[in-house]
């Protein structure tokens, strides 16, 4: 049954995936995600590079809590950084 638990609050998660410049450093995606996840409803995951070159393609914000306020500041705070090309807004299922 705890599996089953686990397995249920991972498909109720709701997130936002940033899409990175080519060649955005984990220095730079780790500096986007600290000043962006500052809303109370926002927690980034931890930054991962995407290729051997210390290369990040993408970071993640868990938003299920998030309200729209929250979801707006984190909008204008992506706008401010150059490598941010875009988002994706991700509901449960998909």
């Amino acid at each position: 049954l705890g599996g089953c638990s686990r397995m249920d609050a991972a498909l109720g998660q709701q997130w936002v995936v940033v899409e990175l410049a080519n060649n955005t450093s984990v220095a730079t995606a780790k500096h986007v995600t600290a000043t962006c996840s500052r809303a109370s409803g926002l927690r980034a995951d931890p930054v991962r590079p995407t290729s051997p070159g210390r290369v990040v393609g993408s970071v993640r914000f868990i938003s299920t809590q998030a309200t729209d306020a929250d979801m707006a500041r984190l909008q204008q705070c992506l706008q401010r950084f150059h490598s941010v090309q875009g988002l994706t807004l991700s509901e449960p299922g998909e």
